[in-house]
């Protein structure tokens, strides 16, 4: 819906309202519930989709382009195959994937660490997903900020280590907290990340072939978070919750030290796929015009 100029806000500004949900919507659950009992949460829930129906019907998108080159091939399949030949896509979603199956399952474990390691029972459960959620649309808005994708690689990086090193020391943490302390930058670096490559992604890939890429990143993003869960349940189940974060979290910083060393590689294709898409849809990114061109991916 929006031009790629625009395309880091839109994405964080989508995110900010996500993650702003996550943590207006238990409060207000919890007084709702107390009120009226949760059927009517139920219902109420299911009514309020019909407010997303009606502004979904009052979109009015621009006609798109007809004059440009459509790419051969309609088949899916074709998104795997623009994944599998292109180098920094393929990285980015890798690297999505690694930390989605290790690091997310964090989540599935905190009644764990709520109840038995940190002792704060189902108020305390609430504060440390509140906590996460405060870190992620605090992420959301620092990319918000922004304008265009330069840079975004390196943002990469740094956040997959920064979530990679706090899930640890949260996992060793055993203050109530200092642990909800240290779920803000969890929330923070999972959401910088997760937006950056969104972002890469879609600014490197052909409009005939954005739907089908995206769909694979849905499947790196979410599709591996239910594997992670039952693969953190049966470790937690054997030899404890902490060490299973733990071993999520060295795998994520692992995975983004390795995306860092094959970054400088990934900068030269990434910055034609970039370009050739600006090109492709009208004028380049103003970041990417003018003699001193900056590589996007690597800044």
């Amino acid at each position: 819906m929006v031009g790629r100029d625009d395309l880091m806000n839109a994405i964080a500004l989508n995110s900010s309202m996500v993650n702003g949900a996550r943590i207006v919507g238990p409060a207000v659950a919890g007084i709702l519930v107390a009120a009226v009992g949760e059927g009517w949460c139920f219902l109420i829930n299911g009514v309020s989709y019909l407010g997303v129906i009606a502004g979904l019907l009052m979109m009015r998108l621009p006609d798109r382009r007809r004059d440009a080159p459509r790419l051969a091939g309609t088949h899916p399949i074709e998104g795997f195959r623009f994944v599998a030949r292109t180098a920094p896509v393929r990285a980015l979603l890798l690297l999505l994937g690694v930390v989605s199956f290790a690091g997310m399952p964090y989540a599935v474990l905190m009644p764990v660490f709520a109840e038995s390691i940190l002792h704060g029972g189902a108020r305390g459960l609430g504060l440390l997903m509140g906590a996460s959620g405060c870190g992620a649309l605090a992420g959301a808005l620092s990319l918000a900020s922004r304008s265009g994708v330069r840079g975004l690689g390196r943002w990469v990086v740094v956040s997959a280590s920064c979530f990679g090193v706090a899930l640890t020391l949260f996992s060793l943490s055993r203050t109530f907290w200092l642990s909800a302390l240290l779920l803000v930058p969890v929330g923070a670096s999972m959401m910088v990340q997760m937006a950056s490559s969104n972002t890469l992604i879609q600014a490197m890939v052909p409009d005939a072939l954005r739907g089908r890429v995206m769909a694979v990143y849905s499947m790196m993003f979410m599709g591996m978070a239910p594997f992670g869960a039952l693969w953190a349940g049966w470790v937690a189940e054997r030899i404890g919750a902490p060490h299973t974060v733990v071993i999520g979290g060295v795998v994520c910083a692992g995975g983004a030290a390795l995306f860092g060393l094959r970054l400088p590689s990934l900068r030269h294709e990434a910055r034609q796929l970039i370009v050739a898409q600006g090109l492709a849809g009208g004028d380049p990114p103003a970041e990417m015009t003018g003699p001193a061109q900056e590589v996007p991916l690597g800044g």
